[in-house]
């Protein structure tokens, strides 16, 4: 680093590493794009990966549209099952790259520069694999525009008392609103694009979706209000969206559902969860393609801290609900927690302490924090960890009610497998496509970065000129 800066002074460290100026940041981040070398391998094995899939998924939902629902492993008394349980594990997904974005951009923190692009990305490609789910479950999924209140000479309306409804309406904003929000964001780097691609198609493309931008004293008003509207809108939604996922259990009598805790502790596990996995991508992303001084350890310090505080919070709610087992006296509850800790099923509880409660402790250790194997690995944990609890959740209490006549197993079959894994290929074929073809990392806000931190070397320390800090149009 050139010049020490408050920001070192504060933390013993820079958030940037590296001789920096706006020129090289420019040209680092956007050659990922912009360049004709070939991308690393791995790149290759990833996008064949989602190729191979892909076509897995599209099959395994015309097959279901023929066959009905039937083909999954749902019964009863487990009528929600994998789909559900899939469904919730994608939106917990998309929940970190909105509270990286919209939130920290509030509170103003600076770090979330490195990130906030890559995790924006996977916010709106997670949603989009999370919401074919409960479309699909209806069993009929050529009617679902009757869940819309759209004008028709009938004057059917949907019943908006159903959780289904809640989700369809809560996930189409969260939707909009965080697709918006991602694309706004990328209009000045879109014209990054535009004046560095040499002709032909490809500076079409990004001419037209940088909608003439010029980098005008206009243009950046309108940019910083609009930007911050739509930060303001999308700070709710990350509370809202998973409390309303999370009401579709609260709202029954089903013992292990109906309590007040799942909002709060729903939005924390979608957090946990998130975290994790921009962590399980940004790790390797960063050392595949050398970025190791746009997102630095720091960035993976602080991103644990967050995964190990909401995974405190998940912890916590798991010792609530024994604690409601043994206040609340009711034998329904009772047996709901001996069920998950010597039932069939206990296996799967016993991981998921492992996973979500007991693993991420390591993260206490500062070194450990700053350990990339290790933070890497206990990402991993928490991705299978939150897949686990909501199993837990849904068919391990489903699976034994109120009435012992009523009792039944739950197994997934194989269309249950190919679905998900059918979505994991299309969710990253869709990652690595934007790694490709859209500036992985925020080149105009690192580069305004650079400026308030008073650190580049081409224009000497104390330089002060935000147009060249923010000229979008270079």
């Amino acid at each position: 680093m050139a010049t020490e800066t408050k920001y070192e002074e504060k933390y013993n460290e820079p958030i940037l590493t590296g001789n920096q100026s706006h020129e090289v940041i420019t040209d680092r981040i956007g050659s990922i794009v912009l360049s004709q070398e070939k991308h690393p391998n791995i790149w290759w094995g990833f996008i064949a990966f989602g190729v191979m899939f892909t076509p897995v998924l599209v099959f395994s939902i015309a097959y279901l549209v023929y066959k009905g629902i039937g083909i999954w492993g749902n019964n009863q008394p487990v009528a929600w099952a994998c789909d559900i349980i899939n469904f919730v594990w994608w939106i917990g997904i998309g929940h970190a790259g909105t509270l990286i974005s919209a939130i920290l951009l509030l509170f103003r923190q600076q770090w979330r520069n490195s990130i906030n692009r890559f995790a924006e990305a996977m916010t709106i490609f997670a949603v989009m694999c999370a919401g074919l789910y409960p479309l699909l479950h209806t069993g009929r999924p050529w009617v679902d525009y009757w869940i819309f209140p759209y004008p028709n000479i009938l004057g059917m309306w949907p019943q908006f008392r159903s959780p289904l409804v809640w989700d369809v309406f809560a996930i189409s904003t969260y939707f909009t609103v965080s697709l918006l929000f991602w694309y706004i964001g990328l209009i000045p780097d879109f014209a990054t694009m535009r004046d560095k691609t040499k002709g032909g198609v490809a500076q079409k493309i990004y001419g037209v979706l940088a909608m003439g931008w010029r980098g005008s004293a206009r243009h950046w008003h309108r940019y910083e209000a609009s930007y911050l509207i739509l930060a303001g809108l999308s700070t709710p939604l990350v509370l809202s969206v998973h409390s309303i996922v999370s009401l579709d259990f609260a709202v029954s009598i089903l013992p292990g559902w109906n309590v007040t805790v799942f909002p709060p502790y729903f939005v924390a596990g979608a957090v946990f969860a998130g975290f994790a996995m921009v962590l399980l991508f940004m790790i390797p992303i960063r050392k595949w393609y050398h970025l190791e001084d746009y997102v630095t350890i720091r960035h993976i310090d602080w991103m644990s801290k967050v995964m190990l505080t909401t995974g405190l919070i998940v912890f916590y709610g798991y010792i609530l609900e024994m604690f409601y087992c043994w206040y609340s006296g009711n034998i329904y509850e009772i047996y709901l927690c001996i069920n998950r800790l010597s039932g069939p099923y206990a296996l799967s509880y016993y991981a998921l302490i492992f996973c979500n409660g007991i693993a991420p402790q390591i993260l206490w250790s500062p070194k450990m924090r700053r350990n990339i194997p290790v933070v890497f690995t206990v990402a991993i944990i928490i991705s299978i960890g939150m897949w686990l609890e909501r199993f837990v959740i849904i068919p391990v209490s489903l699976h034994r009610d109120f009435l012992p006549s009523s009792w039944g197993m739950y197994y997934p079959t194989f269309w249950d497998y190919s679905m998900f894994l059918g979505t994991m290929g299309f969710f990253t074929l869709l990652m690595f496509l934007f790694i490709r073809f859209v500036p992985m990392l925020n080149i105009f806000e690192m580069r305004d970065l650079l400026y308030k931190l008073n650190i580049d070397p081409s224009k000497g320390a104390g330089h002060t000129n935000v147009e060249s800090s923010k000229k979008g149009g270079n």
